[in-house]
């Protein structure tokens, strides 16, 4: 098992990015909430990682803390939800923000999240009410605890609408969300957080 990648970032095309390890490039998949702490092109990163194994790929994701890379684990032990639906909750939500909702009983918040229906929001909050942190404090110490490619876009607006799109949004919804908060001066990553934002609203 491959626990951590220490590289150079080479390319990064939400939500897959490109690692030189050592003259190794490693490809993986992440969450949105990884890319938004992601340094520029050609500096070193660091990456938790967890390599998810099918009869037809091997595909490794990669998250900013261990605390991310914990609850992407805990959620694709739920049935019903696989790896691609995991890093889907985590790009819409952060990890204090997912507690929450489960410890809250917001069924309504969760089913905001594309893949996420109303059985599913159900479910999930039923399988991880006792598993997660109960308290405050212990959602701070949890995120406390972490450390904290594909067809190339012509656009920072057009990569956003891609990177919705492999998240699970319709391509006309992604392109209305990006849309709605276009700027020429923001860069991919602010107007997909943008996007998800307006979106869980």
């Amino acid at each position: 098992m491959i626990g951590f990648l220490r590289g150079k970032l080479l390319q990064k095309t939400p939500p897959q990015l490109l690692l030189d390890v050592n003259g190794v490039g490693y490809e993986l998949e992440a969450p949105m909430t990884t890319f938004y702490d992601l340094p520029a092109l050609g500096a070193e990163v660091r990456l938790h990682t967890h390599l998810v194994v099918r009869e037809d790929a091997h595909i490794l994701f990669g998250f900013a803390s261990e605390t991310e890379r914990l609850l992407f684990r805990t959620l694709i032990k739920v049935n019903g939800v696989g790896p691609k639906l995991a890093l889907t909750i985590l790009s819409g939500q952060s990890v204090v923000e997912f507690y929450r909702c489960v410890h809250d009983n917001d069924v309504k918040s969760l089913v905001r999240l594309p893949g996420v229906g109303q059985k599913t929001a159900e479910r999930l909050i039923i399988e991880l009410r006792d598993r997660l942190p109960q308290s405050g404090d212990q959602l701070g110490d949890a995120v406390a605890s972490g450390d904290v490619v594909s067809l190339a876009v012509s656009s920072p607006k057009q990569e956003a609408i891609a990177a919705l799109i492999a998240l699970g949004y319709k391509p006309p919804e992604a392109q209305r969300m990006v849309q709605a908060v276009a700027d020429d001066d923001k860069s991919c990553e602010d107007l997909i957080r943008l996007a998800l934002r307006g979106a869980l609203r």
